[in-house]
């Protein structure tokens, strides 16, 4: 029987297989590059909801009937679209999908939720009792009303953070070349000027060669002593020597990220080796859009979508 691939939390396993089978015979390896390997020889489509393999040029031949490749994230800069390309494979995924993601929250509450605890220097305190001290003068927060949060990528979830943002009574400034809509809550910037009055910057664009590493030493200069920088979109996105120089040169107060470069292999990351001792970065294993209800969401769409495909082809 011909098998789909399915990269991803077991919680949202029954939910591919619902949708695929018995048609197909939906295989769930374990997620390391030999089992992947292995699982790919039968394999007409691939459900990734994990984004933890690199399916490059030789990964990718060893699926010689592959078809599709459908994931549940928006970004997918782990799979080589050229080879994909070049043997006429479709790559799925939800970038853009905007009826199954308007509602999916996950990423900018994540995003929030870093920019609070770095506000309020939430990881050295809570550190700090476990320690068994109880003196609070060591750790002042940052009160979020009247501030301006400076959104690059006033989207989806951009446009979320912006909502919050204005509950808690503050100002809201955004840079977004490719919003064809702007959002009315959103008071329009371009870059430069954004990075200089910003008392906290949250990024919010996806992956490509315009947005690699856009954020370097000279945006970085252009920031407010202090600033609080959130990046829950790609590592790349931001040159990372020149955020660790200007974390190391006190430019960034304190920053909360979900990403990094060449993600999963951190353990000797420059940044992580940073976070080690130093409290006020808070680094988060890509878990913005892991909420198990909305994992399950975004794997039935794209499990319906690769089985469309397949229907469609055959």
């Amino acid at each position: 029987m011909k098998t789909v691939v399915y990269l991803g939390p077991g919680e949202a396993l029954n939910t591919a297989r619902e949708i695929l089978e018995p048609t197909l015979k939906v295989v769930a390896p374990e997620i390391n590059d030999g089992a992947v390997a292995r699982s790919l020889v039968d394999a007409v489509a691939i459900i990734d909801a994990s984004m933890k393999t690199n399916f490059d040029r030789e990964m990718l031949e060893k699926a010689p009937g592959l078809r599709v490749i459908s994931t549940a994230t928006t970004g997918a800069d782990h799979i080589d679209s050229k080879v994909l390309a070049e043997r006429g494979i479709p790559l799925f995924t939800l970038a853009g999908q905007k009826d199954v993601l308007h509602n999916l929250t996950p990423a900018a509450e994540l995003s929030w939720m870093l920019l609070m605890a770095s506000a309020r220097k939430l990881r050295g305190a809570v550190k700090h009792v476990l320690d068994g001290k109880w003196v609070r003068e060591e750790f002042p927060g940052v009160m979020l009303k009247d501030k301006t949060l400076g959104l690059i990528g006033c989207g989806r979830i951009g446009s979320w953070m912006a909502r919050y943002a204005l509950a808690f009574g503050m100002e809201v400034i955004g840079f977004d070349p490719f919003v064809s809509s702007w959002p009315e809550n959103i008071r329009k910037s371009d870059l430069d000027s954004l990075l200089s009055a910003a008392d906290f910057v949250s990024i919010h664009v996806p992956l490509n060669e315009q947005t690699r590493k856009m954020i370097g030493f000279r945006e970085f200069a252009l920031m407010k002593n202090g600033v609080i920088l959130i990046n829950t979109s790609r590592g790349a996105i931001m040159d990372e020597n020149a955020f660790l120089n200007a974390l190391v040169q006190g430019r960034i107060g304190a920053s909360g990220v979900d990403v990094l470069e060449g993600e999963p292999e951190i353990n000797h990351h420059p940044l992580v080796e940073y976070a080690r001792t130093h409290d006020n970065l808070i680094i988060t294993p890509h878990v913005g859009g892991f909420s198990l209800d909305a994992v399950r969401t975004v794997v039935a769409y794209a499990s319906r979508r690769a089985l469309k495909l397949l229907d469609e082809t055959q």
